[in-house]
This record gives C-alpha cells, sequence and structure tokens, in this order.
C-alpha cells in the first residue's frame, strides 16, 4: 500500500504545507520482508556510452579481464578493471534495406564465442546478418571479419525475443523467422552438427527467456540441451492466466530424423509445465521472467533459480534441480496418450536419431508434452515472494568462514536497484539493497564469481558493483554479524571480506559468537546493561517553550525496532523514508531532558542517537519576540531550523499503521 505524509514547516508561529513525500518504496521497519540495510551509488568502476543504448548484450569471460558489449552499430571490447576500451568494432547496417527510419540501424543481439572468434549477429536493418570478428593483430587493423545471414539467429527488431547459446562448437539459438516475430522456433543453426530446428505445432507463441548445456563428463551422448520459455495458455477461461511456464529439452547428439520422416527436426524434443506457486490453493506465478543456472559437479545437482511474475503484481523465485526435471521427463506419463508408449521411450538420447523407431518420433511428433508438472524444491511455496518488480537474476556461491558453501541471490529491480538475498535454508533473508545512480530498468548484469563482482548495464552506463562491501558493517562486531553476510566477516581489522578464522553466524546471525570482555569487544554501540545518559553521540538542542520540535536518528537496520527513550517513557519510532522521527508538537516543561533512540535487533540493542533538550529563554515583549525568532532562525539555521519540520501526529501514525 502507498504511504505519505504531509509535511509542516513551523515559521513565526505559522504552519505551512512545504512537501508531500512518497513512501512507496521505503521498506517497513522490522519486516523480514524488508532489506536489512539500504546503500547508494556504491559502485567500484564505469563506463557511460556516447549515445543511450536501447538494447545491450554482454559477453564476459570470468577467467579474463574482457567483456564484449553489444550495442546499436558497434560492439567494444571492455576492461572490466577499469572500463576502459581495449578495442571497437563498427558494425553499421550494410547493404540494400527496406527500412523505416527508426528500425535501419544494426542492434547486435548476439554474441558468442564460436569456433576460433567472436561471433556477433545484429538486426542491420531488418535484414539480420551476423560476422566472425577477430581482434586486431599488431595493430595492422582493426578487425577481420567473415559475414554470414542471420536470419534465424537474430530478429529483424531488437525488440522481438531471442536467445542463444553455443555448445562444443554449435550454435543454438530462437529467433523469429518473419519480419513481424513469428514463427519463432529453438533450433542448432551452425556449427559441426546437423541443422535441426522444431515442428511447429509443439509451441503456441513462446517467449524463449534461457537456453543451457549440462554437462555429463561421465556420459556425454546423454547430454541435454534445456529450454526454459512461456507460451500462451490453450485455456481460455476468463479466470485462467494467459501464459504457461515451460522447460523444454532435446539431445545434444538429435540429428533430426530419416529422410522419409522427420528429417532435420528434433526427435528428442519434450516439454513439461514449470510450477511456481501454491499448489494446495491451486495459485500460481505463471510468467517465467528470468533463469539462472548453477552448475554442480555431479550434474544431478545442478540448480535453476527461475523468477517468475504473476498477474497480481507480485514476482517469486522458485529453485528447481536438473535431478527433479530429469525424473519428470523420464517417469511421466504423456499428456494426451493412453496407449503402450514405445521403445525406445519417446526422448531418449540415442547416438544415430535417424535410426529412431517410426512408433517413437511420432510421439515426439504428437505427444510431446509430459503429464506431470515439474514442482519446485520446496513445492508447498516459492522460496521468496517480493511485491518488488524484479527482472533479472544471478546467483553467487560464496564460502564462509566455517567453509560452508552459501547462495546468494543477485535481483535487479525495474528501478535500477540490486537485491542482495541470502538462500539460508529453505528461508530468504533480504542482506541488503543497493540502488545505482541510474533509476531505469536493468537492461543487462553479468556475475564474476572470481572477482567477487556484479557487472550491470544501463541503457545510459556500465556499472561494476563489489559485492563485498563490508564496510557497511563496520560499526561493531555485532553489526557485522547480524547482516549475516556472507562476503563479510569480523576480524581484528574490523567487518572485511571472508576470511578463514573471521567470526560470522550466516545461519542465524547469532552475536553471541563475537567477543564479551571489553578489552575484546572494541565496538562504539550499548547493550541493554548500559545506561541511557552517557554522552555517546550527544547532540544538544535549546528550544523555546510552545514551538513544535522532532528529534531524528538514522536507521541503520530496516530488520531492527526503534524505540525512543525520555526519563521513563518510550515512544515508538515514526518513520520518514530512512530516519526515524520522535515528534513534540509544542514544547512544554516536561519534554525538555535527555533523549535516546535505541534499536533493538534479536537480542542486541544499542543507542544510535543521543539528544539533550534544554529550554531557550524568549523575551516576553512582541517587538523582542519577533527580533528573537529571527535571530534565533538565523542563527540556528544549520542545526535547529530542520529541526522546525513537524509531521502532524494523527496522519503520520495513521499512515505508518497502513
Amino acid at each position: 500500500m502507498k504511504r505519505f505524509v504531509l509535511i509542516y514547516i513551523w515559521l513565526a508561529g505559522d504552519f505551512q504545507v512545504v512537501l508531500s513525500v512518497g513512501l512507496k518504496d521505503t521498506p517497513f521497519l522490522g519486516s523480514k520482508d524488508s532489506p536489512r540495510v539500504l546503500s547508494k551509488d556504491i559502485t567500484s568502476g564505469r563506463f557511460d556510452y556516447q549515445i543511450y543504448q536501447n538494447h545491450t548484450v554482454f559477453l564476459y569471460n570470468e577467467d579474463s579481464a574482457e567483456m564484449y558489449v553489444g550495442g546499436t552499430d558497434f560492439v567494444l571490447q571492455l576492461d572490466v578493471n577499469d572500463f576502459h576500451i581495449i578495442e571497437k568494432f563498427p558494425l553499421k547496417t550494410t547493404g540494400q534495406q527496406q527500412c523505416q527510419e527508426d528500425s535501419c540501424e544494426n542492434v547486435i543481439t548476439v554474441i558468442e564465442k564460436f569456433q576460433d572468434s567472436l561471433f556477433v549477429c545484429g538486426t542491420n536493418g531488418q535484414n539480420p546478418q551476423c560476422w566472425k570478428l577477430f581482434s586486431s593483430v599488431n595493430n595492422q587493423s582493426n578487425e577481420i571479419m567473415e559475414s554470414y545471414e542471420g536470419k534465424g539467429i537474430t530478429p529483424y527488431l531488437y525488440t522481438h525475443n531471442s536467445i542463444s547459446l553455443t555448445v562444443e562448437g554449435d550454435l543454438y539459438t530462437a529467433a523469429p523467422l518473419d519480419t513481424d516475430g513469428s514463427s519463432l522456433q529453438f533450433r542448432r543453426k551452425a556449427g559441426s552438427r546437423t541443422n535441426v530446428w522444431m515442428y511447429d505445432n509443439w509451441v503456441s507463441e513462446p517467449t524463449f527467456i534461457y537456453a543451457s548445456w549440462v554437462e555429463r563428463k561421465e556420459d556425454p551422448d546423454n547430454e541435454k540441451i534445456y529450454i526454459f520459455f512461456r507460451e500462451k495458455n490453450s485455456d481460455h477461461n476468463p479466470e485462467a492466466d494467459p501464459w504457461i511456464s515451460r522447460v523444454a529439452r532435446v539431445c545434444k547428439v538429435d540429428e533430426g530424423g530419416s529422410k522419409r520422416f522427420f528429417q532435420n527436426m528434433w526427435t528428442s524434443f519434450l516439454k513439461a509445465r514449470l510450477v511456481c506457486g501454491f499448489p494446495e490453493e491451486s495459485l500460481y506465478f505463471n510468467r517465467l521472467q528470468d533463469i539462472y543456472v548453477m552448475p554442480a559437479e555431479d550434474w544431478h545437482n545442478t540448480t535453476i533459480y527461475a523468477l517468475f511474475t504473476s498477474s497480481w503484481n507480485s514476482t517469486a523465485v522458485c529453485i528447481y534441480s536438473v535431478r527433479m526435471i530429469e525424473e519428470i521427463f523420464e517417469t511421466s506419463a504423456f499428456k494426451g496418450y493412453d496407449k503402450d508408449i514405445p521403445n525406445p521411450r519417446p526422448g531418449t538420447c540415442v547416438k544415430n536419431s535417424k535410426s529412431l523407431p517410426l512408433a517413437t518420433v511420432n510421439m515426439v511428433k504428437d505427444y510431446p508434452e509430459m503429464t506431470e508438472w515439474v514442482h519446485s524444491v520446496h513445492y508447498t511455496a516459492p522460496f521468496y515472494i517480493s511485491s518488488n518488480n524484479y527482472t533479472k537474476i544471478v546467483v553467487d556461491q560464496v564460502q564462509a568462514a566455517d567453509q560452508s558453501m552459501y547462495n546468494v541471490l543477485l535481483l535487479a529491480t525495474d528501478s535500477g536497484k540490486i537485491h542482495k538475498v541470502l538462500e539460508a535454508g529453505s528461508e530468504p533473508f533480504i542482506i541488503s539493497e543497493t540502488q545505482l545512480y541510474s533509476q531505469s530498468t536493468i537492461q543487462s548484469m553479468k556475475l564474476d564469481s572470481k572477482k567477487k563482482k556484479l557487472v550491470v548495464g544501463f541503457s545510459e552506463t556500465i556499472y561494476s558493483v563489489d559485492l563485498q562491501r563490508c564496510q557497511e558493517y563496520n560499526n561493531s562486531c555485532a553489526d557485522c554479524v547480524l547482516a549475516r553476510d556472507p562476503y563479510c566477516a569480523w576480524t581484528k581489522f574490523g567487518c572485511t571480506p571472508t576470511v578463514p578464522e573471521g567470526i560470522q553466524d550466516v545461519m542465524d546471525g547469532q552475536i553471541r559468537v563475537c567477543p564479551t570482555t571489553v578489552e575484546e569487544n572494541k565496538q562504539v554501540h550499548r547493550t541493554k546493561r548500559e545506561t541511557l545518559s552517557s554522552p555517546h553521540d550527544l547532540t544538544v538542542h535549546s528550544v523555546p517553550l510552545g514551538v513544535p520540535f522532532y528529534l531524528s536518528c538514522p536507521i541503520d537496520s530496516y530488520h531492527a525496532v526503534y524505540t525512543w527513550k525520555h526519563r521513563d517513557q518510550s515512544s515508538p519510532c515514526l518513520q520518514m523514508q530512512s530516519d526515524c522521527l520522535h515528534l513534540i508538537p509544542a514544547m512544554a516543561q516536561e519534554n525538555y531532558g535527555s533523549y535516546a533512540c535505541v534499536s533493538e535487533e534479536k537480542d542486541y540493542t544499542k543507542v544510535v542517537k543521543n539528544y539533550d533538550l534544554t529550554e531557550q529563554i524568549i523575551p516576553k515583549s512582541m517587538e523582542d519576540t519577533k527580533r528573537s525568532n529571527t535571530h534565533y532562525k538565523l542563527n540556528n539555521a544549520s542545526a535547529v531550523v530542520p529541526q522546525m519540520i513537524l509531521i502532524t501526529l494523527g496522519l503520520a501514525v495513521a499512515c505508518f499503521k497502513t
């Protein structure tokens, strides 16, 4: 629910409305659904485009510092350490084009390492084209290029759906075959193996999201390519979601059918419904948005993180294993088929697919869908649900101080934020939110797990985000441990990138792991045993009787509960964006004295801010009062005028309760 408050400013005895502050994007205090820490503009590198880019695509190799960026009429080779241009490949539209002015550009949509070169494809003014790019040798030339027809590899317009994947020298793609974006198929389009494509009836108006090869080192002939997509729902009931999410697979060794039947068609294509939601309530997130695949030594344990949206403006992350996906494809009945299943079972990988029996291929042709659905590993509910509109996901694996491995989800919002979410068993923990400089939609996002950096692409710029921002929890051992950030641990140098001897409790965030003696525990914080009268971070204000006044303290953890302590009384914090307020409508004698803003999180209590309010005597005559008010305003502008802001108490309390 949108929250807002009206802010009034007091000046010379009058109240005026000066600002209406929207709090829609402000996290709720004390809620586990809020990010614990908010930060802004924390980047470790940046590259600005000369011209605004409607579409960009990245190719990034963690083993080098090089990244290729495809934009409009160019490919850049960047050094991600300092984001300087290593090389620029200009790729203007070529040939005679019959295109409208706004679509005559060459927008790059495919960048893949393919065979011995960089394989690049672009819209080329609605005449799809591909090029092999070779970096310059001895600075003799900028590039050497070979050109190829790109139909079926890259779309006619960048707004059309497309994906690409290279596997052992073969190129797999999905791109429209027609100028209107239709006839969209997943194909093996180039390489050492036979070109193979889909049967039209297998999918209905698909939107392809991702394709992934799952390697089986001990059994390469049974390796599969998995395709994740959503397609139009055949159920036209008004209450049914118009989309259904799918996972499909084909065999890497599939060469298509015989010359008599299904030649150059996939003979191993199968698909199943990918379910994310609440099965017991028949409530599902049906619109697949993004996929991240985390490989494992044992291919069965390869993990798929899937990002979904819903018709009720909510997003969810569900987690699947290849073991569970394979179990459905290997054991489920075939939807709509009630006869004996032929041998070999449809979808089986064979070295010579052209020799498959007609009955097996016919079943793939007519009944490719599994009856059973692919459920997530948590089954009864998604792993993570949020009202944020997430658009992209990557997942990093982090080794903690105790050598245990933890997965951290990095989720991009449509307003340029990155949420860092810990996968702690079956429960998510939202570690932090980072607002980048740009507040537009993130176009591209690549993880560098080795350097622990996230490369984020916007229309106007590229940022490198350091994932080990431990300085944000550097106040004390307790702050560092409560963060539950596996990238960070407490050491004698403060909160630092995780080392084996560091202090951490990633699973529970219990501060009992911190040192307890005064000598060991050199932290700037307070515990429940400490009094509130100490001059810790003390601010003194002299305030006249009868004037409105407010106190504020910064929120450093949105998982904490904040309270204002004054004498023997406690009052709740009134949250305004990233501050906690205490409002005094009119100063009275009982309002003077010491105030402490106290935060409590789990079993950790600390004083964030201390104030002392003393009475300022105002002359009684009218002229003196006016002069005194003016003098009071001018001479205390930096410290006091901000204190004259008053949020009407009844309205503020009502708003924050919603």
